[in-house]
């Protein structure tokens, strides 16, 4: 078994959807590789969600690595399997024993803590933008600072390198916008900040990028995803929005709906840095 198929078994959604946490998994390892953990490492995941990630930093740290997988949101979350079913399947496999996944756990909490230096990476994955602020984003930033010298970070980058990326991108303003203005939901995109912007809260924050890199993204579902809750949020609250801030959402969607394709949408590039505590 090679380690793609390795790290699918230990994913729920595999039987379900084959095509798609294939895309989702082998994305997640080149960022992994990108970032160079080695075997034997041990890591801090915040955000961890249906474990794509956890799952393939288990198959990177080995036997004698560990990942400590959090989530703030409850395990009953989730579709269509929930992220706390996703993990019971992660860790009923062979990488199950390397992974300590805790959900409900707020890394702002000064219950949950680590001692300094307690692990060597510290990965953030696709998870910035579920921040409520920038502000909330960079307390955390700044709570993790002392646990890890390393952190790892990979984000959606709004900067689109060619026009059929713009549905993706349209979608996330949208969404953003909508938080930005009314109160807020329960969407994944909340604060969509810009490369700039992260580089600007990882300086805030005591974190001075050393490398930077991109993984290709041409595989993966997520603009498509994003465009159906785009769709779903300003139906569902469109008309709750100030007028001019609706009228404003409601033209940008028509825009969306002429661009976006049914299905097979082109994602937005990926930046990939790992950031040194300074």
């Amino acid at each position: 078994m090679d380690r793609l198929d390795a790290i699918l078994a230990g994913m729920a959604l595999t039987a379900r959807a084959p095509d798609t946490q294939r895309a989702q998994t082998r994305y997640r390892m080149g960022l992994v590789d990108t970032w160079a953990i080695p075997e034997g490492a041990s890591v801090l995941e915040i955000g961890c969600g249906q474990g794509d990630m956890t799952a393939v930093l288990a198959e990177a740290v080995g036997p004698t690595g560990r990942v400590v997988a959090l989530d703030n949101a409850d395990p009953s979350y989730g579709s269509p399997v929930s992220i706390g079913e996703s993990m019971d399947h992660l860790k009923a496999s062979p990488l199950g024993d390397r992974v300590d996944a805790r959900f409900l756990a707020d890394v702002l909490d000064e219950s949950l803590d680590f001692p300094a230096d307690s692990f060597d990476f510290v990965v953030m994955s696709h998870c910035s933008w579920y921040f409520e602020s920038v502000e909330g984003f960079e307390a955390v930033l700044r709570r993790i600072r002392p646990w890890a010298l390393r952190l790892c970070f990979a984000e959606w980058d709004l900067r689109p390198r060619s026009l059929d990326q713009m549905p993706h991108l349209l979608a996330v303003l949208v969404q953003g916008q909508v938080e930005a203005t009314s109160e807020r939901g329960d969407g994944n995109v909340r604060t969509p900040s810009s490369h700039e912007g992260l580089l600007r809260s990882l300086a805030r924050s005591g974190w001075g990028p050393s490398a930077e890199s991109s993984v290709d993204t041409s595989d993966m579902q997520d603009a498509d995803w994003e465009i159906d809750a785009c769709f779903r949020i300003v139906e569902e609250r469109g008309e709750g929005l100030p007028g001019l801030v609706r009228d404003f959402v409601y033209s940008q969607v028509d825009v969306l709906r002429g661009l976006a394709r049914e299905r097979g949408n082109t994602p937005l590039p990926s930046y990939v840095l790992v950031a040194e505590r300074v």
